[in-house]
């Protein structure tokens, strides 16, 4: 299996043009749901809620030590020290945070089913994370403060430049055909909808013992990432799909075919899986076919 994102295709393939195509060189079509605009303010609102809970609930908290403490100084002095940076801690480190994390979503997308990924299929990088969420302190945060502070005495003009930035920023999504922020379209990503798997299947019952057997070398074809594609395959359970990365596979490890897709993809999941992880266990992570052995 091969999983370099040069390769992938992208096209339209729906009428209301929310799905992408996104094909691997073995066949496997990963179709992306782009998500809509207003399911991407409904995500950011959650979150924004799930922030001014945490600051609320910070609030009570330094209140109550701070009632505790009586008159110290100190601790006075380090009450708002610390909401400050608790403040400026959610802010800038909330969205990156979880982004970062395998799931690549905050809990406002989780709760709608939502997931950031690069638009080039490839991994989603560090930086790409860093430069959408950078973005957009300069999309949404920077003119309400504008907003904020001309509600505070500064200048009119000030408030309603402010005003006509953030609109312009939030409904930028609308005006283009992939629903993108200014930050997006900078860092390269999208938003799109976590696929749905099929529960009917446990892919931990593959990992019984099989009568199919694989050489290490076999085994050592293949890393982590195409160890996920293969999972997805199962999952899948389609049988064009299946037939096309089985014959792959077996053309890689140079092994006939004998058994049915289904019995052959399976038990060189669960042999894989288990190889890798055996592997783990001494610290030696590969991450693709690429790593070396």
């Amino acid at each position: 299996m091969s999983g370099a994102a040069s390769q992938s295709i992208y096209a339209a393939a729906s009428p209301d043009n929310r799905v992408r195509e996104f094909v691997t060189p073995e066949g496997v079509d990963l179709r992306l749901v782009l998500a809509e605009a207003s399911e991407r303010m409904t995500a950011f609102l959650l979150d924004v809620a799930i922030m001014i809970g945490s600051l609320v609930a910070l609030t009570v908290l330094l209140a109550f030590v701070a009632w505790l403490a009586g008159s110290g100084k100190i601790m006075h002095e380090a009450v708002p020290v610390i909401w400050l940076l608790m403040f400026f801690f959610l802010r800038n480190f909330y969205f990156m945070a979880f982004e970062i994390s395998p799931r690549a979503a905050t809990p406002g997308k989780r709760i709608l089913g939502l997931r950031v990924a690069m638009r080039d299929g490839g991994p989603l990088t560090g930086e790409a994370i860093f430069a959408r969420n950078a973005l957009r302190e300069l999309e949404i945060f920077l003119p309400l403060t504008f907003l904020a502070l001309s509600a505070k005495g500064m200048s009119a003009w000030v408030g309603l430049l402010g005003l006509a930035w953030c609109v312009a920023f939030v409904f930028f999504p609308l005006f283009n055909r992939d629903r993108l922020r200014v930050g997006d379209l900078v860092a390269g990503t999208w938003v799109v909808h976590v696929p749905r798997r099929d529960l009917t299947i446990d892919l931990t019952e593959s990992r019984a013992p099989s009568a199919i057997k694989f050489s290490e070398a076999a085994l050592d074809a293949y890393g982590i990432k195409e160890l996920n594609v293969l999972e997805d395959v199962l999952r899948r359970r389609d049988p064009e799909i299946m037939k096309a990365v089985a014959a792959r596979i077996r053309e890689k490890i140079a092994m006939p075919a004998r058994e049915p897709d289904a019995e052959f993809l399976a038990a060189y999941y669960a042999a894989l899986r288990g190889r890798l992880e055996s592997r783990l266990l001494f610290g030696r992570r590969r991450r693709d076919k690429h790593d070396k052995v």
